[in-house]
């Protein structure tokens, strides 16, 4: 049906309010929105091309983490597969998912990108030495450029960084990283901090929304019992 109809807004919107939804279903459902959106922004000339299917693109990867935050373990797997599939599994969404301290997706990811259990590569991404670690990012095919932000963002888990929300990025893991990349003696790094900046940028006005949330929150009365 999505793949036949997914592209007719009543059928999409539909399938997007079942509870019981696949989230690799739900993640192709997004992604032909958010083309659908993009094309429709393109033809009234308000965006040139390529900025609005970078921007859909973004939203996409955000989008695919949330998404991967509420769903259970066992649909992470097939997620992985159909990003793979579909060509959305990038080294960015990646680290995305890593600066959202969402260990669960991450590791999903280096399993299926290397053909390695999980079970091991979980070991290796947990094992405070790290020795494991350029094998297998070397085996997943990362790009090696980017091996130094993967290892300061887990080093940056272990340290505490990241909070209970995977869904989003977190800015001090962010922060963290793009430090180290930028502090490094390499030109190699540019790229990377091209992609962490604007990381960066989501992750502090994140997290200004949501205090700006709490704060507006109206305070609740609390009644004692004599009252």
């Amino acid at each position: 049906m999505v793949e036949r109809f997914g592209d007719v807004a009543a059928i999409r919107d539909a399938l997007l309010t079942r509870e019981d939804l696949p989230a690799a279903t739900r993640q192709n459902l997004v992604t032909r929105l958010s083309q659908t959106l993009a094309g429709f922004i393109v033809d009234r000339a308000w965006l040139e091309e390529d900025r609005a299917q970078r921007i859909a693109r973004e939203a996409c990867e955000k989008a695919t983490v949330t998404i991967a935050a509420g769903s259970p373990k066992t649909e992470l797997r097939p997620l992985i597969r159909h990003l793979c599939a579909s060509g959305q599994l990038t080294a960015g969404l990646v680290l995305r998912a890593l600066l959202s301290g969402n260990i669960a997706l991450f590791e999903e990811a280096l399993a299926e990108l290397s053909g390695m259990p999980l079970t091991r590569v979980s070991a290796l991404v947990h094992d405070r030495i790290g020795s494991g670690l350029r094998p297998l990012f070397e085996k997943a095919q990362l790009p090696v450029s980017m091996h130094a932000a993967f290892n300061a963002a887990i080093k940056a888990i272990r340290d505490g960084l990241a909070d209970a929300d995977d869904a989003r990025l977190q800015r001090r893991m962010v922060e963290r990283v793009l430090a180290a990349c930028e502090s490094a003696d390499s030109g190699d790094f540019a790229p990377l901090i091209t992609l962490l900046r604007p990381f960066a940028t989501e992750a502090a006005r994140e997290e200004a929304r949501l205090f700006c949330d709490e704060i507006a929150e109206p305070p609740r009365l609390v009644y004692s019992a004599a009252a």
